[in-house]
């Protein structure tokens, strides 16, 4: 820990004598032995290795190996039709894999070019990758820290750590400070510099201690190159599918076979009826349909400014009930901004949106001091400086007390620098025929070098009364988390040495500034908490700070619902687990605490979502179930670590993803029932013809056909089913819920049952028409092939009439609007003009083995397809019934 070491000690392990820096020698000696100053990350994946990967899935085995079989068989369209869904299957993933991970390259991306070293007595500029541990490293306002650096020398430094600590204003440096304690936070370790952050003010020297993966940023990178792939609640729930599935179609195989020994059937034939139930059991479809639906979910929500990045994400965010935050930048506009100012009793709040505002004489003097006494910039909404600095100007802007129009017409002649012993800034200005010192820094110390105070237009002596209010004024402010910063002037007839400006000194006032929270987040917070999701504040910044915002914006309401990282620290893994709910704000944390947290509330089953857009939030990013990355104001590392990126970096856009999701999983839910409520259908029509020794009323290639086109295209359409509006109103779903949760498994099995029973109905009219029954023996092909035509259009049929039913568990069609959906009625009426097609056109027909069929017939079917609708309609009618009675 280099950190509690003292610079000689330091000097000394790394044998370095920081007059000279190293020699050329020795640097290219240690080069060899460290490596360049360059981030690594893991091998990339090539496309082929990408592409069998997605091939590890049951379900997907299940159809490779009916592929094989039906290949064997000679049914050689089968096979291609099969192949072709998995092909597609595959590609869609490895696509999305491809684009996926770009954080390591971004983290490589951000290491600085050229840095001031010095080397052999000379300072040199040379590449970031060269420098070695025991490099001197110069300094100085605008560079970036090349490497991990002890401090040796620093005159007035601040560097700005947002990005790897959270904290929004530039942290002031000490070369000489030291800290014993162990567990010392990042933001707190002011004699150290690291790597990728910015120096905004000053200068110094540091010794290089720690480059490339050896850094904190290289911290980073390790997290994110571990392998913390995660199956999402979707995947989980299509594997357990894809697993039952599998294993029905194989013990159906396997039952076929025992009940045609026993009923001393041709087995040739029984292989291909037990082929026929295999695909009948499994809709080949639904892995490419869910894809489908995805993509299309990502395509809709990038239009609400939500970048997601990989296609499950959509379906996760459904079941997100833990939102983690990052408080600067992403609840906090990241700009830090004056919101109260006291004069002598009279203790005011700054407008947020008024201009030109009318201050009284103490207020402008108070205003006027601020920016006079300060090196920032700020036009046109764009500062440039110090954070404070830039604070102070901008609150001048809002009376019409302009820094430029200030320095034109009050002259800076002299000054004396910030001094972090004094924490104090004077300057001397041009003030009439005179001059006047503006001084500005901790109001204790203003006090202490002030005899007078302006109170009402009027310099009078400062009395242990006057100091009292001023003191109890700034401690109210502090108590609000506010950062507070006091004025003074004096006037004088000559110039005066740095040393004589801050005596005797005219106390004006005090201000406190923060960093505050968005406007818009508070509502989206509201909504959020409505939702049955729970808001969670994780920051590097200070407990008081933190919690001041969070109890502004409802996230917490006590100090007593926080936590800093040295206290997680001090709790095991199991401890920190149990409690984690106690906790709804998480301060002073470092990288690996925002991991810890991310884990610990996934550990209590929580389904979390972790927003934010410093390089210090990219490990959690990609540990939650979802990261969610700002898109303006983030790094190219969390936008590389994170499954979603918001374009706008609104907060209101994450509470309208996760609506989405919502609606995204219930209308895959509903896909995946229709599926399995079709494939029941069939399963149940070929499985009684054979226990009961009938003929089998579908052929494998009609049943493939079903599947693939006649099933698939209602499929699709009611995936992207318009959203349910009262989906916010309920709470996030069990992401252990199975699809057959809430009575949808019953649905299922009602709606399959009706199916497969009107198929073999229609089946038997079809034979009956010829004068034969489902016991009878040697009928005649093309009354089989005439009756076979029957059942194969009255289970399209109903099927596709079944599509409507299923919109929704307990609202009828007409509640939701017959025509709301008019990508399903597309697709149904599409469906039936290819039915149409497939049994009136010669070459069709053959193919499929089924011709044309009477008006009376047609008739017929109609009237059965349609039943399987009506009785589920009939069903919600009583369930509504039953849910107006609770």
């Amino acid at each position: 820990m280099w950190f509690s070491k003292t610079q000689k000690e330091v000097l000394e392990e790394l044998n370095v004598n920081p007059a000279v820096g190293l020699t050329s020698k020795e640097a290219e000696t240690r080069l060899e032995r460290y490596g360049p100053n360059k981030l690594k990350g893991k091998p990339k994946k090539s496309l082929v290795s990408l592409f069998f990967a997605q091939l590890n899935d049951m379900l997907i085995y299940v159809l490779l190996s009916a592929a094989a079989i039906t290949m064997i068989i000679g049914e050689f369209v089968d096979a291609i039709i099969i192949l072709l869904v998995v092909i597609l299957n595959a590609l869609i993933g490895v696509v999305q894999e491809y684009k996926a991970e770009k954080a390591i390259e971004a983290l490589q991306k951000m290491t600085t070019p050229k840095s001031l070293v010095r080397r052999d007595g000379e300072i040199k500029e040379i590449s970031s990758e060269q420098i070695v541990p025991g490099d001197i490293v110069i300094i100085d306002a605008g560079r970036f820290i090349p490497a991990d650096l002890r401090l040796i020398e620093s005159v007035n430094l601040q560097i700005e750590e947002s990005a790897l600590t959270g904290e929004s204003v530039p942290t002031d440096k000490d070369a000489n400070a030291l800290y014993k304690d162990p567990k010392t936070p990042i933001g707190d370790q002011s004699n150290m510099a690291f790597m990728s952050t910015l120096a905004t003010y000053g200068r110094g020297e540091g010794v290089v201690v720690g480059t490339a993966m050896n850094t904190e940023i290289g911290k980073i990178a390790k997290i994110l190159d571990e392998d913390t792939e995660q199956m999402t609640p979707l995947q989980k729930r299509l594997e357990e599918l894809g697993k039952t599935l599998g294993f029905i179609a194989i013990g159906i195989c396997i039952l076929i076979f025992a009940i045609s020994l026993f009923q001393k059937r041709d087995l040739f034939e029984m292989f291909l009826t037990a082929i026929s139930l295999a695909v009948a059991a499994i809709p080949e479809g639904l892995a490419a349909i869910v894809a489908i639906v995805l993509a299309l979910g990502v395509t809709k929500m990038s239009k609400i400014n939500a970048i997601v990045k990989k296609l499950p994400a959509v379906e996760t965010l459904g079941a997100v009930n833990i939102i983690c935050s990052d408080k600067t930048g992403t609840l906090t506009q990241n700009k830090m901004t004056v919101v109260k100012y006291y004069t002598f009793s009279n203790l005011k709040e700054v407008s947020s949106t008024e201009t030109s505002i009318v201050a009284s004489k103490d207020e402008t003097e108070l205003i006027k001091t601020l920016v006079l006494c300060s090196d920032a910039t700020y036009e046109n909404g764009e500062g440039t400086g110090d954070p404070t600095e830039i604070a102070l100007i901008g609150f001048g802007n809002k009376y019409n007390l302009i820094k430029g129009e200030l320095n034109s017409k009050n002259k800076r002649v002299a000054e004396n620098p910030f001094d972090s012993d004094r924490k104090l800034m004077s300057t001397l200005n041009e003030e009439g025929n005179g001059y006047r010192v503006h001084t500005k820094g901790a109001i204790d110390n203003i006090l202490k070098i002030s005899s007078h105070a302006l109170i009402n237009g009027k310099i009078v002596p400062l009395t242990e009364e006057v100091r009292f209010a001023y003191l109890k004024a700034a401690e109210e402010m502090s108590n609000n988390a506010l950062r507070v910063l006091g004025a003074a002037f004096k006037d004088t007839d000559k110039i005066l040495a740095p040393g004589e400006m801050e005596k005797d000194l005219t106390v004006i006032g005090i201000v406190g500034m923060i960093d505050p929270p968005r406007f818009e987040v508070k509502d989206s917070i509201r909504e959020a908490k409505r939702a049955g999701i729970t808001p969670v504040m994780i920051t590097g910044d200070h407990q008081n700070t933190a919690v001041a915002i969070a109890k502004e914006l409802e996230i917490a309401e006590s100090i007593e619902q926080s936590i800093t990282g040295s206290e997680i620290d001090e709790m095991s893994d199991e401890e920190f687990a149990e409690k984690i709910n106690n906790y709804k704000v998480f301060a002073r944390v470092s990288p690996e605490h925002k991991v810890k947290i991310v884990k610990a509330f996934k550990s209590q089953g929580n389904i979390v979502s972790m927003t934010g857009d410093g390089v210090n939030d990219a490990p959690s990013l990609k540990n939650a179930d979802i990261g969610v990355a700002m898109g303006i104001t983030g790094t190219d590392v969390s936008k590389g670590a994170s499954d979603m990126i918001l374009t706008d970096d609104n907060f209101t856009t994450i509470v309208h993803a996760i609506e989405e999701g919502r609606n995204i999983y219930n209308n895959i839910k509903k896909s995946v029932i229709f599926l399995l409520s079709c494939n029941l259908g069939e399963v149940l029509t070929v499985f009684a013809s054979i226990l009961f020794f009938w003929p089998v009323p579908l052929l494998p290639t009609q049943i493939l056909w079903i599947n693939l086109i006649t099933d698939s295209l209602p499929a699709i359409a009611l995936g992207i089913d318009p959203g349910d509006k009262d989906v916010m109103k309920k709470k996030p779903r069990n992401p252990k819920e199975s699809f057959f949760a809430q009575g949808a498994g019953i649905r299922a099995i009602i709606g399959g049952t009706l199916i497969g029973l009107l198929t073999l109905a229609a089946f038997y009219f079809g034979l009956s028409e010829y004068g034969y029954t489902l016991g009878s023996t040697h009928i005649p092909e093309d009354v089989l092939t005439y009756a076979r035509t029957m059942s194969f259009v009255v289970l399209a049929g109903s099927q596709l009439f079944y599509s409507l039913s299923i919109r929704h568990s307990t609202k009828s069609i007409l509640q939701i609007g017959l025509l709301s959906n008019m990508y399903l009625i597309g697709a149904i009426i599409v469906g039936f003009i290819l039915q149409f097609g497939v049994i009136s056109i010669p070459v069709l027909a053959k193919a499929f083995n089924v011709h044309n069929l009477s008006l009376g017939d047609w008739g017929l079917v109609m009237v059965f397809a349609l039943i399987p609708l009506i009785v589920n309609e009939i069903i919600k009618s009583f369930m509504r019934l039953k849910e107006n009675e609770e």
